[in-house]
């Protein structure tokens, strides 16, 4: 399954978040690919952070991080940098956007 968000960084916190994820802790990294990710990118534009997430299902993801001592203390951290904490509760797996369209590969359906 493929999860997209949008989150807003608070004005001026660019450099510091993008600071802080060129060094995401491997046990975090670990923890996150053990939860059931298989990829996970952000992209920002201006205080925007687009996030595209590959995972086997996403709600069992959050469950899994939720309460784990290294992604507790990595939230806390990047959330000085956000506007609005992303909810580890079943309500967050409703952040997800919905998909509008999507360019298949050639010959396939959808396109």
């Amino acid at each position: 399954m493929r999860i997209a968000l949008h989150t807003k960084l608070k004005p001026g916190a660019e450099a510091e978040y993008e600071a802080a994820h060129r060094a995401v802790p491997a046990e975090l990294a670990a923890a996150i690919r053990d939860a059931g990710a298989t990829s996970w990118t952000i992209w920002r534009s201006g205080t925007d952070l687009f996030h595209v997430i590959d995972c086997a299902a996403y709600d069992l993801l959050l469950s899994r991080l939720a309460e784990l001592p290294v992604n507790v203390a990595w939230q806390l951290r990047i959330n000085e940098y956000l506007e609005a904490a992303h909810d580890y509760s079943a309500v967050g797996t409703d952040a997800a956007l919905p998909v509008v369209w999507e360019l298949n590969p050639a010959g396939e359906a959808g396109e």
